[in-house]
């Protein structure tokens, strides 16, 4: 019987599951174990199974339009303890002193006046709101939740590759991949001590509870969605389900005298904290885009009388600006008076004096990224872009330095997937999910991993063609963890839009521009 791992080879990256071939990292000893005896038919049978679970369940996404399973990768990716709580602690201190920065940039502008952040970056940034200026959360919270993009450098060190403090989506795959990975590799569950994924929806209704305006002690929540034809719309659905409250619609809510209700078949409901999944661009078209047929007009009017919470806040954007974000250690080092504990990738501010000149001559060996892009649009990997591709993003960079980062080109760690019968290493990042009750921030143990399918393609969106691992974290001495069944099997009836609820009457527009609103953007 060949072993499955006798024509891998070690790639460029660091390596997640050899220190050298043959020679399995602790944390993965256990795993390796039990994929090496596995033929790789049988291996391949139990991917199916996986990619099957997914299907019929309905966990999809849409590329270029067209709801494709999301591919779910069979061999795990393992963060043992240790190397779990400095991520906590570093994701952690970063949402602190980017919940900081929003309430100041929002507010006094301390940290502009104090030189820590230049002006011009909050005037020229794209997100930045001045309609969300002078709205304060009720229990000061604006990043509800957050998703901070890690990678693993050359050496093995964790870093920071972007910010996700409007929309993050990705969460459901976190949750799912569990459920469907348990069923496939119980022998591996079996053995080996892994904290769980499901307490997500609990401590995230936690969190928006904890958010309710002031004198609601039984907040009633909503989590707002463009439809059915966004490309996350299936998680939308699923964390309403999970967390028990109604996925609703625009055209679902009314605003009247600064107060928000949810039409039902009994009447209208009063609504105080909507979970929503849409760009502030399309969220009240009072304030934003008037042609939006899929917000809620006098929401942000709402919130400003404190008659609602808008989760995360309005405005949030300017912090995910690819360009604020070479400035977030400052912010850590400014509000905490603490040093990084997660360091950035190095980035090139291009619209520095004399940054530019010494980075056109390299561009062929650096990573460009467009500052407000999302999804992997619009970067170019020097070292993999044609002569064509660089004179364009050359030509973009000098019509607009201020839109643009340059960063070091980092080859990310690796982790065996399986391609075709055998398995072959392939790079990785890492989306840690953040909840923040105003108390504490708890990060989901593992987050979602995703992985680049062709070789030696460095960007792992799934618009891009990647796909995601299960990110399993090792417990420490101190962590009970109780064997993690699935809370239902993963052969239940797909959730489709043609199984979605009608929760309201029809939207006004034409059902074509409703499904180019609805399609939005994902971050995934």
């Amino acid at each position: 019987m060949a072993d499955l791992f006798e024509e891998y080879r070690l790639g460029p990256g660091w390596d997640e599951m050899f220190s050298e071939l043959g020679m399995p990292r602790a944390s993965y000893e256990a795993l390796h174990a039990t994929l090496q005896p596995l033929s790789s038919a049988e291996l391949g049978t139990r991917a199916e199974v996986l990619a099957r679970a997914f299907l019929d369940q309905g966990i999809t996404f849409a590329l270029k339009g067209v709801e494709r399973p999301f591919p779910l990768d069979i061999v795990p990716r393992i963060i043992a303890a240790a190397e779990w709580r400095s991520v906590e602690l570093g994701v952690a201190q970063r949402i602190r002193a980017l919940e900081a920065f929003l309430a100041d940039v929002y507010g006094t502008g301390q940290v502009l006046a104090d030189g820590v952040v230049p002006r011009r970056i909050i005037a020229t940034s794209a997100h930045f709101l001045r309609a969300a200026a002078g709205i304060n959360p009720p229990n000061g919270v604006r990043i509800h939740v957050a998703g901070v993009d890690l990678i693993r450098d050359e050496q093995g060190t964790f870093r920071v590759l972007e910010d996700n403090v409007r929309i993050p989506s990705g969460v459901s795959y976190v949750m799912e991949n569990r459920r469907a990975m348990a069923q496939v590799l119980p022998e591996v569950f079996a053995a080996t001590r892994i904290l769980p994924v499901d307490s997500y929806p609990a401590m995230l209704l936690r969190a928006l509870r904890a958010a309710a305006p002031v004198g609601v002690s039984d907040p009633t929540v909503v989590v707002l969605s463009p439809g059915v034809y966004n490309s996350a719309y299936f998680e939308h659905a699923l964390i309403a389900r999970e967390m028990g409250v109604e996925l609703v619609e625009g055209r679902d809510l009314v605003c009247v005298g600064n107060d928000v209700a949810m039409r039902t078949t009994g009447g209208e409901q009063r609504v105080d904290v909507i979970y929503r999944r849409i760009d502030d661009d399309f969220l009240d078209p009072v304030h934003f885009r008037a042609d939006s047929v899929i917000g809620v007009a006098g929401l942000l009017n709402a919130a400003r009388a404190g008659r609602v919470t808008i989760a995360n806040a309005v405005g949030n954007g300017v912090a995910d600006d690819k360009l604020l974000y070479t400035y977030v250690p400052d912010l850590i080092r400014y509000y905490l008076n603490e040093e990084p504990l997660l360091a950035n990738v190095d980035t090139y501010r291009l619209d520095e004096p004399g940054v530019l000149d010494e980075v056109l001559p390299r561009l062929d060996s650096l990573v460009l990224k467009p500052v407000d892009g999302a999804g992997g649009a619009g970067i170019v990997i020097g070292s993999q872009a044609s002569e064509r591709e660089l004179s364009d993003v050359r030509e973009k960079v000098l019509e607009n330095p201020r839109g643009w980062i340059a960063q070091r080109e980092v080859k990310l760690s690796m982790v065996p997937t399986l391609v075709g019968s055998r398995l072959r290493g392939r790079h990785v990042d890492l989306r840690p999910f953040a909840v923040n009750d105003g108390e504490k921030i708890w990060v989901l143990p593992g987050g979602l991993t995703r992985v680049a399918l062709p070789e030696g393609a460095l960007v792992v969106n799934s618009s891009q063609g990647g796909g995601s691992k299960d990110t399993w974290v090792l417990a420490g001495d101190d962590d009970m963890v109780p064997f993690e069944v699935p809370s239902r099997p993963i052969t239940r009836a797909p959730l489709s839009p043609a199984a979605s609820p009608d929760l309201g009457p029809g939207a006004s527009g034409s059902e074509e521009q409703q499904q180019q609103q609805q399609q939005g953007r994902s971050s995934c």
